[in-house]
């Protein structure tokens, strides 16, 4: 052990047995290693495919590098097999063995062919135009590490994209193909209707992302941040997900006008039913207007409009789409018109209360002039004279044709004051009854 050269101390016949063994186990673990490579499914993939893009550029490099990597593997495995010849010599190895054995496994004595085949593109030899290159068994091992690392995350990123993306886009291109069947049943075609012309755009979308992910899938890979290990990452679907999101709201949309198709019928008898309501109520208002301005004196009856013409032109349209199975133009439509028949009613219904409020004022003023007779005459005063005269002059008022409301109301006043004041109780102001000595009112 005394004795030293360029590779160290001489080492002894353990430590060589130890070397070797460890040396052959290592040699046993890379082959394994390569022939896993050289049988993945992503390798004969990346083999076969026409690449593009960033995939054809690493591949190149990758593929270039596993020819180097088997090269150094050649090399290690004469380099190992001498070594164990040397070793199975003799028995007890002699000095000149050791010291032959050292330099074998532990001085750089593993040559390695620098031909055009072989350092193509390769990323780990020392510099271009070299003949050779020579290595340690330890050294050569981690460079055969290095290049086995770089390719097997290259070749699984590829394979991941390949495992995960297409079968998806496939899957979601045939609910495409039924989506677009349905909607052209109903009508939904492109440039007739937006959600016909966002299933062309998503078939475009899905069509181009399926070449590309074929083509260059590293282009949609994302590797795992602050991670080594061969492979780790996860393949990028922004895209596939955005145009997913888009087929769902055409799917929404298509089955709104499906909705259409099957309650149409039923939502035009409905429209038809309010816009005639509407119709009786504004032909009720103009009937009272009439009356209003026949029996109420001096004062201000709003005129009452006729029915929109545009809602039942839009209601004919409506019907016509239905009968020519428009649907995707029928939907919008029956919302809109929903809406402006409820608002129409509501329009039609205020109408007439504008129009019967004097009507409405005459017939409470009568009903309490009633209230308050019948009043006096549980009191025992219906044959007052003041009484009596207050009410007929009231009466008179509120019975005669046209009728002064504001007239008429001082005349109920008055009558409600001389009541108050007989029953000897506070006046209750404006429209209030009167209230005894006992609460009644």
């Amino acid at each position: 052990m005394g004795v030293t050269d360029p590779a160290g101390p001489v080492m002894d016949r353990d430590e060589v047995d130890r070397a070797l063994a460890r040396l052959g186990a290592e040699h046993e673990a890379i082959e394994t290693s390569l022939l896993a490579l050289q049988d993945h499914a992503g390798r004969r993939l990346l083999e076969g495919a026409e690449l593009t893009g960033v995939t054809k550029e690493r591949w190149a490099t990758t593929e270039a590098s596993i020819t180097l990597l088997w090269a150094y593997f050649d090399a290690y495995t004469g380099a190992l097999r001498t070594a164990r010849e040397i070793r199975a010599r003799r028995r007890w190895s002699s000095r000149e063995d050791l010291v032959e054995l050292t330099e074998l496994l532990r001085g750089e004595s593993v040559t390695v062919a620098g031909s055009a085949t072989v350092t193509a593109n390769a990323p780990t030899l020392s510099g271009p135009g070299r003949l050779s290159e020579s290595f340690s068994l330890a050294t050569l091992v981690e460079r055969m590490n290095e290049l086995y690392a770089t390719g097997l995350d290259m070749v699984v990123a590829a394979d991941a994209v390949w495992s995960a993306l297409p079968a998806r886009i496939d899957l979601l291109a045939a609910e495409l193909q039924r989506t677009r069947r349905l909607a052209h049943s109903v009508g939904v075609r492109p440039g007739e209707h937006p959600a016909g012309d966002d299933l062309e755009r998503i078939t475009r979308t899905l069509t181009r992302l399926r070449e590309e992910v074929v083509s260059d899938p590293l282009a949609f890979w994302v590797p795992a941040q602050g991670s080594s290990a061969p492979g780790g990452g996860r393949p990028d679907t922004t895209v596939y997900d955005r145009e997913a999101r888009a087929l769902e709201e055409v799917r929404r949309e298509i089955d709104a006008v499906l909705g259409v198709r099957q309650d149409a019928e039923q939502r035009l008898i409905k429209l038809r039913d309010v816009l005639s309501r509407a119709d009786r109520t504004l032909a009720e208002a103009r009937t009272a207007r009439g009356e209003v301005l026949a029996k109420i004196a001096a004062t201000e009856v709003p005129v009452v409009s006729g029915p929109p013409t545009a809602l039942q032109e839009q209601l004919a349209t409506a019907a016509e789409y239905r009968r020519q199975a428009q649907w995707h133009r029928l939907s919008p439509l029956l919302d809109s018109l929903e809406q402006k028949a409820e608002d129409e009613l509501l329009r039609a219904r205020e109408s007439l209360t504008a129009v019967t409020a004097p009507l409405a004022v005459r017939a409470e003023l009568r009903g309490r002039l009633d209230a308050y007779k019948a009043k006096v005459a549980r009191h025992g005063l219906a044959e007052d004279a003041l009484l009596i005269e207050r009410y007929d002059a009231a009466r008179r008022m509120l019975w005669s044709a046209p009728c002064d409301l504001r007239v008429a109301e001082q005349a109920v006043l008055r009558y409600q004051q001389a009541v108050a004041e007989l029953l000897g109780t506070a006046r209750v102001p404006g429209q209030a009854g009167p209230v005894d000595g006992r609460g009644e009112s």
